[in-house]
């Protein structure tokens, strides 16, 4: 590789790096105080009863045909 493409390949690594911690910024900015007060609450936990359907609870075949799926 010569030199000017060794440089212009550094610059662009750079570059990268720092719009993927300009990304990571304001991703952490934005979702904090929701995401992951959600997960800090257990609303992922798949313990169900807080409404939504929990991991591994399966929607009934009545609801699915309602909105245009396969009742399976």
């Amino acid at each position: 590789m010569t030199e000017s493409a060794k440089k212009v390949a550094e610059s662009a690594e750079h570059r990268l790096d720092r719009l993927a911690e300009d990304v990571r910024m304001r991703f952490d900015r934005i979702t904090k105080g929701r995401f992951a007060d959600q997960i800090k609450s257990g609303r992922f936990s798949g313990q169900g009863g807080q409404g939504g359907h929990g991991s591994g609870q399966a929607r009934s075949g009545q609801h699915r045909r309602e909105r245009g799926g396969s009742a399976r």
